[in-house]
């Protein structure tokens, strides 16, 4: 198969020609199809029945002799620290367990250190500038919270084994201004990439400029694997802890994908130190999270186990759809030339690269055609994709057919927003 890129003009023309007639063919399908964002899909909700119903009466509303309808606990329920503990490998004193959204822990403790420093530290919104690194291609919503505390992001490129830690070590321990980086370690937002062992170490043994430096290690899907069993990550809070800096890394996860996205728990985990903090910031904003919540879930997954066991659940709804998505981006796309993408082995995206300053026409094509996707250059901070190439798709929510009408409008944008580009370029 010859590839766009060696095409003559007058080829490129033939190929733009078909391209063109297929895409015709798409706009009468009048589709509908929303891949914009990861969400679960019906059948994977419908595995958690049960959890609606593990806390269904008065007497059920006791955990280690706390009544759970009441006040108190800001820092979370005993067991579901415990549980949460289980999950990321660390002690319960290292946990504090809140709400629903992680995003929202994640802000606070931003905002926190914008208002009030940490460790001691200057307030950082009384400094001249704050900067932070983020690696690219990577999670919108990390980003939008960054801007939205007016903290300058440093583009990182992303590796097969994480962030280019090269790029990490000459930024953070050049310029006092770096006072963090947003981090999804395993099955990374959108390309699935898992930190290696060096990678992670890396981060442990960094000199940063900053004494008050910050890893936001966000481990979004921590067990959401499409495998048998979820890959390993090295303990970053363990690594920290040896490297003699044990607050500098704050650990984030809820069970937003694996119970139920809007009405889950999150938890996060740090240094004994940087807990204490936490829990003195958190002590003005409540007088107790959700705690009926909480014990619901302890009782419905009850150890790391019954977590992993609903998870086997969700890999078996998720597998057919990731595996449609690049059984077709092969049959449509594969050996021309005009896209790449990793095929992953866990998480709730496949990450794409088209042609070159292509990727908002792939979009708008595909928009127009009735197939709704993530936004151009939303893996990237202030939306800008240097190339223009960038595209995540989602396969997790549409049913298996939609997914796959989905797609094969997908690949018809790539090749006739390519063959455009590429006869501009002749």
């Amino acid at each position: 198969m010859k590839k766009y890129t060696e095409m003559t003009a007058s080829e490129l023309t033939e190929e733009l020609d078909l391209a063109r007639a297929d895409y015709e063919k798409c706009l009468l399908e009048g589709l509908s199809l929303d891949m914009s964002r990861g969400k679960p899909n019906s059948e994977q909700l419908d595995t958690i029945e049960g959890l609606l119903s593990a806390v269904n009466k008065n007497a059920d509303c006791y955990s280690d002799g706390v009544d759970v309808r009441n006040y108190g606990l800001t820092d979370g329920l005993p067991a579901a620290k415990k549980l949460f503990a289980e999950l990321m490998e660390v002690s319960p004193d290292n946990v504090i367990v809140g709400g629903n959204s992680s995003l929202n822990m994640m802000y606070d403790v931003l905002a926190g250190f914008m208002l009030f420093g940490t460790g001691g530290g200057t307030p950082w919104c009384k400094l001249p500038k704050v900067k932070f690194l983020c690696p690219v291609p990577g999670y919108d919503r990390h980003f939008t919270v960054t801007e939205a505390l007016g903290i300058e992001m440093i583009n990182v490129r992303m590796t097969d084994e994480g962030p280019d830690m090269d790029e990490v070590r000459r930024l953070a321990e050049s310029d006092e201004s770096v006072k963090g980086i947003w981090c999804c370690p395993k099955y990374s937002n959108p390309e699935g990439v898992v930190y290696s062992d060096a990678t992670v170490r890396a981060f442990a043994e960094l000199k940063p400029a900053a004494k008050d430096f910050k890893i936001m290690w966000d481990n979004a899907y921590i067990v959401h694997f499409l495998e048998n069993a979820p890959a390993k990550l090295l303990n970053i809070i363990d690594e920290c802890e040896k490297a003699g800096c044990p607050d500098r890394a704050i650990e984030f996860v809820s069970t937003s994908k694996i119970s139920y996205p809007g009405s889950g728990v999150a938890a996060m985990a740090s240094g004994v130190g940087m807990i204490a903090e936490l829990k003195k910031r958190i002590f003005p904003q409540t007088i107790g999270p959700n705690k009926l919540n909480q014990l619901m879930h302890v009782r419905y997954f009850k150890d790391l186990e019954g977590v992993l066991k609903v998870m086997r659940k969700h890999a078996v709804a998720l597998r057919p759809r990731f595996d449609m998505v690049e059984g077709i981006l092969e049959r449509e796309l594969g050996g021309k030339g005009i896209i790449e993408w990793k095929a992953p082995k866990g998480g709730y995206f496949v990450s794409v690269q088209v042609q070159k300053g292509t990727a908002k026409r792939v979009i708008e094509l595909a928009g127009k055609a009735g197939v709704k996707l993530t936004p151009a250059g939303s893996a990237f901070p202030y939306k800008k994709d240097p190339d223009d190439s960038n595209i995540r798709i989602a396969p997790t929510y549409p049913p298996v057919e939609d997914l796959r009408k989905a797609m094969e409008v997908f690949t018809v944008a790539v090749r006739l927003a390519a063959a455009e580009k590429l006869l501009e370029r002749k």
